[in-house]
């Protein structure tokens, strides 16, 4: 896979910084930019997530998340990121690698969600692939797994761009939305071939 930059050595060590943009855990600092991005992203971002809280765009309901993801990565069990245009800072969407299995697995699930207005531009391949750098580095996973629901053309072609193969199908696997929804599997090891760098859209 390709390598990963850690950056100054000032900068935390969960920065992970990719083609023309960066990965980082959430902060309070985040919360406007976050809150306008997903308010302005509802309708774009709804047939694929599950159903939001009431309060979900609230300063007190993403001081708690903010709280349980730093909760999460001190466990070793999810690292959920920002992904952010390394030019302004602006951001564009998220990206987790949760579900952290250790011992004789080594794998961990692959998620992430794009700003409507930042769609289509090639950057969420970028974050991908930089998280699998380091997933497959430093993290020392060997499997990251993805799923998509089967309408979702764009991302399954985004994660067979980024190296990751179709393994299965899974009847009403995740509550989606309000609805069992089944979903293509996905997975890539970190002995498969790297994938090839290209500028397409994603």
């Amino acid at each position: 896979m390709s390598l990963f930059r850690l950056g100054s050595p000032a900068e935390s060590p969960h920065i992970i910084r990719g083609e023309g943009v960066y990965l980082r855990p959430g902060e309070m600092r985040d919360f406007e930019q976050w809150s306008s991005l997903r308010e302005r992203s509802r309708d774009f971002l709804t047939p694929w997530e599950p159903i939001w809280p009431p309060d979900d765009l609230t300063r007190l309901a993403f001081r708690r998340r903010i709280r349980r993801n730093n909760e999460e990565i001190e466990r070793d069990e999810t690292y959920p990121f920002f992904v952010f245009r390394e030019e302004d800072s602006v951001l564009l969407g998220g990206l987790t690698l949760g579900q952290i299995r250790r011992g004789v697995s080594q794998t961990a699930t692959m998620g992430y969600w794009m700003g409507a207005r930042h769609a289509g531009k090639g950057y969420m391949s970028r974050a991908v692939r930089a998280a699998l750098a380091r997933a497959f580095g430093s993290m020392q996973l060997h499997r990251i797994e993805a799923a998509c629901i089967p309408r979702n053309g764009a991302s399954m072609h985004l994660l067979k761009r980024c190296g990751f193969r179709e393994e299965g199908y899974a009847r009403s696997y995740l509550r989606i939305n309000g609805a069992w929804e089944d979903h293509v599997l996905f997975a890539i090891l970190d002995s498969d071939p790297a994938p090839q760098q290209t500028a397409s859209a994603g």
